[in-house]
């Protein structure tokens, strides 16, 4: 229940922040521009009758402003733009309108606020989110190179690409069978930007190794490692994109992160189609990605058992649970003849929540 006297609304930019308040016992309404500058913004608010609540969007301008306004005293919402309710004939859009609408929001209390990070672990995520672009940008640097031999009737059949075997290859043979000056530079240039990204990746790797060895996110990567697929780097970025594991219960996590089906039922009809693809699209990568481990007979390996080794007896007999229950589900669905990719959807949902149950598990 809303219970200050003043709501105020920020609609925030990088460059200007439009405020709108409302003294809910006289009924005024103040309206104004402010510079970006936090403490212009909690000297402004502190000025009004208080005590004050204060909401705005979640955006690119981080988790600062929340901050600066909690360490004053102020209450202060970080609000999830995409459950702001809006009213559907309304086709004018100014920041003056979106700060009053922000204000009365908060006055009604209808607001899904957003759960802000820690700075610590906002650090970490940064991390984990610069070590996911650097495997893109990995990526479409490797494509560019393969590419441009393809163009030239070069084609490696020596095994699996981008191994040792394969970058010898690459010197040796695939270069001297290049002819043109120009086109062996376009060969050097990608080459070289190839090196350049995956050294970059394996010091993204050893620090995000070294971070999920000694933080206060090692219990949970532990506990995770645990299940097949879900290795250190794969723990250490499911356990700092989610954060706060309480917030959820095994049914729910897997539509936060959007591999529920969507849904339209009315009267006696219930129409499902595709996955929401809602929520952080990088934690549902890595459980689509993960839940493909599962697929294969389950055996417990040397690395499985080592990383049991480094997890609580309760995480072991969990996860030796979750292991065999997600190899059954896959057993089952290719028994039913489904298709490979909505079956390992439907595991990777289900290993959401096995997931969640091992992170939330206590010591």
């Amino acid at each position: 229940m809303f219970t200050e006297r003043t709501s105020v609304g920020l609609d925030v930019h990088a460059r200007s922040v439009v405020a709108a308040a409302i003294d809910s016992v006289t009924g005024e309404l103040v309206q104004t521009r402010l510079a970006p500058s936090y403490e212009h913004i909690r000297s402004w608010v502190t000025d009004l009758p208080g005590p004050v609540a204060v909401t705005y969007e979640a955006g690119p301008t981080g988790f600062g402003l929340y901050r600066a306004l909690t360490a004053a005293g102020i209450r202060c919402e970080v609000v999830a733009p995409s459950k702001l309710q809006r009213p559907v004939g309304d086709r004018v859009k100014t920041d003056a309108k979106d700060a009053l609408h922000l204000a009365r929001l908060l006055r009604l209390d209808e607001i899904t606020s957003v759960s802000v990070p820690s700075a610590d672990q906002e650090a970490a995520r940064d991390l984990v989110r610069a070590r996911e672009d650097c495997r893109g940008d990995l990526m479409r640097a490797r494509h560019r190179l393969s590419k441009l031999l393809l163009r030239h009737g070069i084609v490696y059949y020596g095994g699996a690409a981008w191994t040792g075997k394969h970058d010898l290859w690459l010197r040796a043979e695939a270069l001297p069978q290049l002819s043109g000056a120009a086109t062996r530079l376009a060969f050097d240039a990608d080459y070289d930007q190839v090196l350049t990204v995956r050294a970059r990746r394996d010091r993204l790797d050893a620090t995000i190794e070294e971070m999920a060895a000694g933080s206060e996110f090692t219990p949970v990567v532990r506990r995770l490692g645990c299940l097949r697929g879900v290795s250190t780097l794969t723990g250490f970025a499911l356990a700092v994109e989610i954060g706060d594991w309480h917030r959820f219960t095994g049914n729910t996590i897997g539509s936060f992160v959007g591999l529920v089906p969507t849904e339209y039922s009315s009267g006696a009809s219930r129409v499902q189609g595709s996955i929401t693809k809602t929520g952080n699209t990088h934690v549902r990568r890595l459980l689509v990605e993960s839940a493909w481990h599962h697929r294969p007979r389950y055996h417990v390996g040397a690395v499985m058992r080592g990383r049991w080794d480094q997890a609580p007896a309760a995480a072991r007999a969990r996860g030796d649970e979750g292991n065999q229950r997600l190899h059954r589900r896959w057993v089952g669905f290719l028994e039913r003849r489904k298709r490979p990719t909505v079956a390992n959807v439907a595991i990777a949902r289900e290993l959401a929540g096995w997931c969640w149950s091992l992170a939330v598990l206590t010591d």
